[in-house]
């Protein structure tokens, strides 16, 4: 794979503005989630949105983690998830309710909000948890007619900080720009302070205008450079050496093992009576994992506690 065809997140500053940016393109990872399901249209949509703005936010974590992105659904889509660690690696699935059916232009309401009571979670979890640490999780209403607005709206109410995204997404590629105020603390006296401030919230308002010029077709079109020569060439701004966002599936046979210990031991031995063995199927990467009953009596045999944060796969019985 050459260094053009990489998927790329390009941060970049605006010089002597507390404003921050990002651009991501996301092809060959999109491609990698798509390879095992066939998704309809609309789905892609918000889950190759939900894919771009995952890989925006986690570029900024503070901690070795990963950010998990879930919305839980009462319309004909019933869960979206995507994670996006610390190193910029992602996965992601979508869960349809079984015989459901998906118009090509359906909105992220009719798939997600049809009633009014679908929700919006963020989980930070750090990789190196103290004892005792549980991962933080903010759970919102889904607040806003597409992915981007239900973002800005969670990131203003959780993290009090201004931030707006433009994100579009197609069967080929997830494309995405954040950009972000940033609060800074100075030791300058009043009159300077305020007239820096001044400053800087008329460079955050040309650039969230300048950006807002952008039509999705352009985002799905255009390339990052393209993209960022348009739409800031006037302006001063500091470009950072790009990191490169990649496919990766965390799943392992001990993690689907907790699975089996969450649905309990009468659950388990009742779908082995007729069995041989569980087969489960992870939902990100399609790894297959089989229990047989000698397995199931060993993973219950043990006192290891047990943490799922989001689903692993299926079991089939």
């Amino acid at each position: 794979m050459t260094t053009e065809t990489k998927d790329t997140l390009q941060k970049f500053i605006f010089e002597n503005a507390a404003v921050r940016g990002e651009f991501v393109e996301i092809s060959d990872t999109w491609r990698e989630v798509q390879a095992r399901h066939s998704y309809p249209p609309a789905v892609k949509t918000v889950l190759g949105e939900m894919l771009a703005a995952a890989a925006l936010l986690s570029a900024n974590l503070k901690f070795n983690g990963a950010i998990v992105m879930q919305i839980h659904g009462d319309g004909p889509v019933k869960l979206m998830v995507v994670e996006c660690d610390s190193e910029l690696r992602l996965r992601a699935t979508a869960k349809l309710a079984e015989g459901a059916h998906v118009a090509d232009d359906a909105t992220l309401t009719s798939l997600l909000n049809a009633t009014g009571k679908g929700r919006f979670v963020i989980t930070l979890d750090p990789m190196d948890k103290m004892p005792g640490q549980q991962p933080y999780q903010g759970i919102v209403p889904l607040d806003g007619e597409d992915m981007a607005t239900v973002i800005e709206n969670y990131m203003l109410r959780s993290e009090q900080l201004d931030t707006r995204l433009w994100i579009a997404a197609d069967a080929h590629i997830s494309r995405g720009l954040l950009l972000q105020k940033l609060p800074r603390h100075s030791g300058k006296d009043d009159q300077t302070k305020q007239a820096s401030e001044a400053e800087e919230l008329e460079t955050w308002n040309r650039a969230v205008m300048l950006a807002s010029t952008l039509k999705q077709e352009e985002l799905l079109s255009a390339d990052i450079q393209t993209l960022m020569n348009r739409l800031f060439w006037e302006e001063t701004i500091r470009v950072f050496d790009p990191a490169h966002p990649h496919f990766h599936c965390s799943c392992t046979r001990e993690k689907v093992g907790n699975m089996l210990k969450m649905l309990g031991t009468e659950e388990v031995e009742a779908a082995l009576e007729d069995l041989d063995a569980l087969e489960i199927n992870c939902d990100f990467c399609g790894k297959h994992y089989a229990f047989d009953k000698v397995d199931c009596a060993q993973l219950f045999a043990t006192d290891t506690p047990v943490e799922i944060l989001i689903p692993a796969g299926d079991v089939k019985h």
